[in-house]
């Protein structure tokens, strides 16, 4: 039994092996979420959440939830939202309590829309392209598309910054001047095809399979209000624990290797402890650019 803001929270299994390929532990990922929770919680609160849920880590049944779980504490707060199958209730991330209670629930990897509850869907206040490396490409080519792609935000008004995904991609970030979903993402589908027109041997803007090949997905659907995307700091299910980290330009232009900008959970708090959030600007409305 922990206390956290107040709250009592009984931790359940801590000794359990998530991650078997680095011996992370749910205690270490727990006191993770714990540690980081103080500059994740500024990218997720008043964001409706969605979690990939793996009571036993990655190696086991995952599966992707939007309800709160049962046995989630009754003080974890919930907000409406409106589906096409009607209206649901989902959590709010907006504390170290309530991202802690989540994943001691197994709902270790947390995912938020590009809007908040209290503007709703019709109010995104940020534009997000997900890099995605096909088969024959990896980061490194992620991260020379991504610098250029900040070069056409930029000619736009929009602050670029960047966020590995803790897979195999990248994520841009632009905050906005609140916009619907449907400009957010005509905007970023209209970037996307333009460095698809710029390098089409390189960027591929279609979701098919068999011509992601040899190139990088810009995947603009994402800006869609019914889309979510890897929180900044989410741990990620994979073989070993990714993290979505935001990283500087410089590391951008100097990655290399993959290798050179993946990180571990402990890593993360490191560069925490020593830059502070890299991501920060993102949520400062004196940085929000407007559409062109």
């Amino acid at each position: 039994m922990v206390e956290i803001d107040g709250h009592r929270l009984a931790l359940s299994h801590l000794d359990r092996v998530l991650f078997p390929a680095s011996g992370h532990t749910k205690a270490q990922v727990l006191h993770y979420y714990a540690r980081v929770a103080e500059v994740m919680v500024a990218h997720t609160a008043g964001r409706a959440a969605s979690f990939v849920r793996a009571p036993e880590g990655p190696q086991g049944q995952s599966w992707v939830a939007k309800n709160p779980p049962g046995g989630v504490p009754g003080w974890v707060p919930v907000a409406p939202v409106e589906h096409r199958e009607g209206v649901t209730e989902q959590v709010v991330i907006d504390s170290t309590a309530a991202l802690v209670a989540m994943a001691n629930l197994g709902a270790y990897e947390v995912h938020v829309p590009q809007w908040t509850v209290a503007a709703g869907p019709g109010a995104h206040d940020r534009l997000v392209l997900d890099l995605d490396p096909g088969p024959g490409t990896d980061l490194v080519v992620c991260c020379r598309i991504a610098q250029r792609l900040r070069q056409l935000l930029d000619a736009d008004g929009l602050t670029a910054h960047a966020v590995v995904s803790g897979s195999k991609g990248l994520h841009l970030y632009a905050p906005l001047h609140p916009v619907p979903g449907r400009a957010a993402s005509a905007y970023a589908k209209g970037l996307a095809g333009r460095m698809q027109g710029e390098h089409p041997g390189l960027v591929v803007v279609s979701m098919a399979r068999a011509e992601r090949s040899g190139k990088v997905l810009i995947d603009w659907s994402q800006n869609a209000s019914a889309k979510t995307t890897a929180a900044p700091y989410t741990v990620r299910l994979r073989e070993r624990p990714g993290v979505a980290t935001p990283v500087t330009w410089e590391e951008v232009a100097g990655c290399q290797d993959p290798g050179d900008l993946l990180f571990t959970p402990e890593e993360v708090i490191d560069r925490v402890a020593a830059h502070g959030d890299l991501l920060a600007p993102l949520t400062d409305d004196r940085a929000r650019g407007r559409l062109p």
